[in-house]
């Protein structure tokens, strides 16, 4: 299921500051291109007189929030804002804020994301539009919401937590779709049905069922976007039991799963509670077995090596990581929310036209999601070459859309990977730590 949810346009323009060096350059391409694996190696490689205080700065920031090095960001977003915040323009100021607030809550220190947001919102509010100050007032309250608890506090019962899962079908039957559905699940002691979906960035539940597990709502308001956006509520689950592993203080949106349209709402239950990499984050290390049908979470989390990473996250939060399609390299959203074997954009068309227009069918495919039902024009292409986490194997079919972007929101990603092409892996290790993903045979 794609979802935009929270949305982070690092729009980096042009800098000139003055600097001349190449390395700044590179960087600053790197930056404006959204390539966190490029900027990670310049700052890694490029002699570090050659870079400005700026850059080698605002560098580690950036690194640190797209590939989940909290540690890395927080005291680098701290020195950017304490000796280079006459270089942020109105517009990376804002941005860089939003993301320092993020990895402050990653860490679960909301009280300070909340305070140090307000301040920036507090300094600027006359500079914004209504519409963005109720966007980041909308992440403040929360935050606020959030200080109150002790958000993702983890107990094993034993050395590796184990969650076994079933694939289920859903939608028309002709489709052939399936999804994840966590079994021995259970909120606040009552056993739920949980959809597990890794394109989705933060935890959803429908709000007759938020009533139903007596969720504890917060005094914070919630938009998820989809297909369209619904505007809902924020609440949290007191203890949400998955397999043999109990979490406490889990925050969801709580909004209304609906498509808004009668023929798509037939099928739209499956997506009643989900969790997603929100959780993965707080769960270090998870490995989803296909052959057993269980994911295990060891209880100490890796520590961090110098493996270089291979997923990160895009703009959007989308979990991305790097793949091969027919010999093309680009960037894939891992989601075991599309219940297809997934996509591929246009570039991807564009790329390969003459193939595509004379051995693959012209089609129309309808996706429905949170918010609404889009219907796209497509190629649907068989027998597709992919490589992921070093390995490689023939999915049977994907659609290619023809379309520049969807709901006006251009992606990062050039492949949506559905759950179907995934289960073609016998394992998915997801190492969140070293934000790294392997694929077994």
């Amino acid at each position: 299921m794609k979802k935009l949810i929270l949305t982070l346009w690092i729009c980096l323009g042009s800098f000139s500051l003055g600097y001349s060096q190449s390395s700044d350059e590179k960087i600053a391409d790197a930056m404006n291109n959204s390539d966190w694996f490029a900027l990670d190696s310049l700052y890694q490689t490029e002699p570090r007189d050659s870079i400005s205080d700026f850059f080698e700065i605002y560098s580690r920031c950036l690194i640190g929030n797209r590939l989940n090095r909290p540690d890395v960001s927080i005291p680098a977003f701290t020195e950017l804002f304490n000796t280079q915040s006459e270089n942020l323009d109105l517009g990376n100021l804002l941005n860089s804020s939003m993301m320092f607030a993020m990895d402050l809550s990653r860490i679960g220190d909301n009280k300070a994301a909340a305070k140090m947001l307000s301040s920036t919102l507090d300094s600027i509010r006359t500079h914004l539009d209504s519409t963005t100050i109720v966007g980041v007032q909308q992440f403040i309250n929360q935050y606020e919401a959030l200080s109150k608890y002790n958000p993702y506090k983890i107990t094993f019962e034993n050395s590796a937590g184990t969650i076994p899962f079933e694939i289920v079908p859903v939608g028309p039957e002709k489709n052939n779709s399936v999804l994840i559905h966590l079994r021995d699940s259970y909120i606040n002691g009552v056993e739920a049905d949980i959809t597990f979906d890794t394109g989705a960035g933060v935890n959803i539940i429908s709000k007759s069922l938020a009533l139903k597990y007596n969720l504890i709502p917060l005094e914070a308001s919630s938009t998820v976007g989809g297909v369209g956006i619904q505007n809902g509520n924020y609440a949290i689950a007191k203890e949400l039991k998955i397999g043999d592993m109990i979490i406490t203080d889990v925050p969801f949106y709580v909004i209304n799963i609906t498509t808004n349209n009668e023929e798509a709402d037939k099928y739209i239950d499956c997506f009643n509670i989900v969790v997603g990499s929100e959780l993965m984050l707080q769960l270090k290390d998870l490995t989803i077995d296909f052959v057993n049908h269980k994911i295990t979470i060891p209880s100490v989390a890796p520590k961090r090596s110098q493996v270089f990473p291979n997923m990160c996250f895009s703009s959007s939060m989308n979990l991305l990581s790097k793949g091969i399609v027919q010999g093309n390299k680009m960037l894939m959203n891992i989601d075991t929310g599309d219940a297809s074997y997934g996509s591929l954009d246009k570039r991807f068309f564009e790329n390969n036209k003459e193939y595509i227009t004379t051995h693959c069918k012209l089609d129309t495919i309808r996706g429905a999601g949170i918010g609404g039902v889009h219907i796209s024009e497509c190629y649907r292409i068989q027998n597709i070459e992919l490589e992921l986490g070093n390995n490689q194997l023939s999915v049977p079919e994907m659609v290619v859309l023809l379309e520049k972007n969807t709901g006006g929101i251009l992606y990062s990603y050039q492949c949506n990977l559905g759950l179907k092409s995934l289960m073609l892996f016998g394992k998915i290790r997801f190492n969140m730590v070293n934000f790294v993903l392997t694929t077994f045979e």
